[in-house]
Formats: C-alpha cells, sequence, structure tokens
C-alpha cells in the first residue's frame, strides 16, 4: 500500500524545529516523513517553488509555507490514515 509522503523543508531555526517535531508527533503509519534542509536540496525545493521555511510537501505537491498549527496540519492529511 502506497504512503503518503510528507516532506519538510527546513533551515536552522527554532520554527523550523518546532514543525517538524509537531509533525512527526501527529504522523500515522500510513505517513512516511522526510527532512530537507535547504541549503542542502535547493533543486528540489525549487522544483517545489519554496521560497520561505518551514514548508511542507505532501505527495509532491508544496501544502504549507511557515509555522503551521496542529489543525492544517491535520487539515492536509498528516496524521489522517489512508482510506
Amino acid at each position: 500500500m502506497a504512503k503518503r509522503q510528507v516532506e519538510i523543508f527546513i533551515a536552522d531555526c527554532p520554527l523550523c524545529e518546532e514543525t517538524v517535531q509537531m509533525v512527526q508527533e501527529l504522523t500515522c503509519p500510513d505517513c512516511e516523513v522526510s527532512v530537507y534542509k535547504l541549503r542542502q536540496e535547493q533543486e528540489k525545493a525549487q522544483q517545489y517553488g519554496v521560497n520561505a521555511v518551514p514548508a511542507i510537501a505532501i505527495n509532491g505537491e508544496l501544502v504549507l509555507t511557515g509555522k503551521p498549527s496542529r489543525e492544517q496540519l491535520q487539515a492536509v492529511g498528516v496524521g489522517q490514515p489512508l482510506s
């Protein structure tokens, strides 16, 4: 069964670290989380149109930029089992 691909683009900032921690707390077995440092993954970030961090892409589509709330993460599918 396919998993939901959650990609987080970060820099070395407190908001980024809080975002990664929140995503990891919310993830379910159907989520596969990857964390990318913006400096090291500039090409990938450009493909998604990332222009600020933290940024979250799900299944290859940029869905959130800036520090999200738990509600925003859940609304885009983080922590929600696939049906």
